[in-house]
Formats: C-alpha cells, sequence, structure tokens
C-alpha cells in the first residue's frame, strides 16, 4: 500500500539510496524555511514579524511527514544556532532563539511533527479534509507556543493581541496557498503496473 506521504511515498527502495534521499529532503527544507524567514516584514507595533515561516513549514510536515518534518525544523535551528544568518532578517544565534519570538521558532518543530503525524494517518473518512485538519492543528501549535514565550516578554494579557490576532488573516491565505501546494505535488505517485488479465508478469514472455 502506497504511504499517504509523499515523500515516503517516493522514498528509494535500496537502502543506500534512501538515506541520501531522506539527508536531501531535510537539508533542502531547513533551507527552504531558513529562506522564507528572510521574506519578513516587521510590523511597528509587535516584536513578531510577518513571515512566510508557517506555510513551508506546515508543507514540509505534511510532505515528508512526522520525523523527516521535524528533523528538517531541528536542522534549520541547528544551522542558525551555528552562526548561518537564517532567521528572520538574517538574524542567528541562541540571543534571537532565546528573545521574544523564539516560541514560535520553537513551535515550528512540534507543529511539523504533528502536521506529519496526522498525513501518516491518512484520516481516511474525511481524505479531502486531511490537509487542512493537519494545517490548522499545525497553525494552533505554532500559535500556543508562540504566545506563551512572548507572554514573558510582554505578559500574558498582550500575548494574544500582540502575537496571535494580527496574523490571523494572512495564516488564514498561508493555509490555503499550504493546501494548493501539497494538493498539486500530491499528484506526484509512483506508477504502478498491476499484473492482471492480459498483463505479462515480470520475468515472463
Amino acid at each position: 500500500m502506497t504511504s499517504p506521504v509523499l515523500a515516503e511515498a517516493l522514498r528509494p527502495a535500496r537502502a543506500a539510496a534512501a538515506v541520501v534521499y531522506d539527508v536531501a529532503l531535510i537539508a533542502g527544507f531547513s533551507l527552504l524555511i531558513g529562506l522564507s524567514a528572510q521574506v519578513a516584514i516587521p510590523l511597528p507595533f509587535t516584536p513578531v514579524p510577518i513571515t512566510l515561516q508557517t506555510l513551508v513549514v506546515l508543507v514540509a510536515g505534511f510532505l515528508l511527514g512526522s520525523w523527516r518534518g521535524a528533523v528538517a525544523v531541528l536542522a534549520y535551528l541547528g544551522e542558525g544556532l551555528a552562526g548561518l544568518p537564517l532567521f528572520s532578517t538574517g538574524t542567528a544565534g541562541l540571543a534571537h532563539l532565546l528573545g521574544p519570538t523564539g516560541g514560535y521558532i520553537l513551535g515550528f518543530l512540534l507543529a511539523a511533527g504533528v502536521v506529519g503525524w496526522l498525513a501518516e494517518r491518512a484520516l481516511s473518512a474525511l481524505p479531502a479534509l486531511r490537509a487542512p485538519v493537519a494545517f490548522l492543528v499545525g497553525t494552533v501549535v505554532i500559535y500556543l507556543c508562540g504566545a506563551t514565550w512572548l507572554g514573558a516578554f510582554v505578559g500574558a494579557a498582550k500575548a494574544v493581541s500582540l502575537g496571535v490576532l494580527p496574523f490571523l488573516a494572512g495564516d488564514a491565505l498561508k493555509l490555503l496557498a499550504a493546501w494548493g501546494i501539497v494538493a498539486a505535488l500530491s499528484q506526484i505517485r509512483p506508477r504502478r503496473t498491476p499484473v492482471g488479465r492480459g498483463s505479462t508478469p515480470p520475468g515472463q514472455g
């Protein structure tokens, strides 16, 4: 049975090739997350900028699955902590991670794993809603982590008004965009040639 997760469905059967495949996907998506952080729009009333990271994290979790999606975010964190300017607005290092927006970055890690886990479950009773449900849950996870951490800097009362409400409309658009992206990419599936009446089994003929 083909895995509902695209990365797993396309994974090579040979062990060596599969390892290279996994490493390439994880490294590639970690850089995509870092590049998406550079598309940042600062808002004057909150320390939290608008970025494309949420979109890429949701797509990564859904396409890669739980463990690859989470490891891709971990790799992104490692690259930023190592000094690569991949955090928002080209920053790097532990100081950024411990700043007011650090909770959102940690939320990306949990969200990628949760979205991937939901993608792996397939939600067969509602297949058309598998992606939007997973993306909605992942977005809530990011908000919970980000607003909770932000509350330590601005107070719990302001955390929602500064860290959640200004981003609802934009994140709704990102959710729709993520849904469109995975819907298009999920059409890529390995071709299976069935063996049945009128066909020649492998090794015969």
